[in-house]
């Protein structure tokens, strides 16, 4: 599975129209309002990187409202989080 952050600057009057137009694109995992420079933080996961280009190129840049995207892919995981998920044997609390 490929990641890629991407940064979004969008028009201030349509911020939430657009964070709710680009969570909706498939392969999109999550979008996030952020401070600073840009306006939002979308999450896309993909398996390849050509993919990456559909879903960035090809429709989150399409989206009425975005005036600037800056795409990151990642390289690797270190949150805890992921790394459990890495060795977790499927068991729940349950268990």
């Amino acid at each position: 599975m490929i990641t890629a952050i991407v940064f979004i600057s969008a028009a201030v009057d349509r911020i939430s129209e657009v964070a709710e137009a680009v969570a909706a694109i498939s392969g999109v995992s999550e979008v996030y309002s952020v401070t600073g420079e840009i306006d939002l933080i979308a999450l896309v996961r993909v398996r390849s990187h050509d993919e990456i280009a559909a879903v960035v190129a090809d429709q989150l840049n399409t989206v009425e409202g975005v005036l600037a995207t800056e795409t990151h892919v990642a390289f690797r995981a270190y949150s805890q989080h992921d790394l459990e998920a890495a060795f977790s044997l499927g068991l729940s609390d349950a268990d």
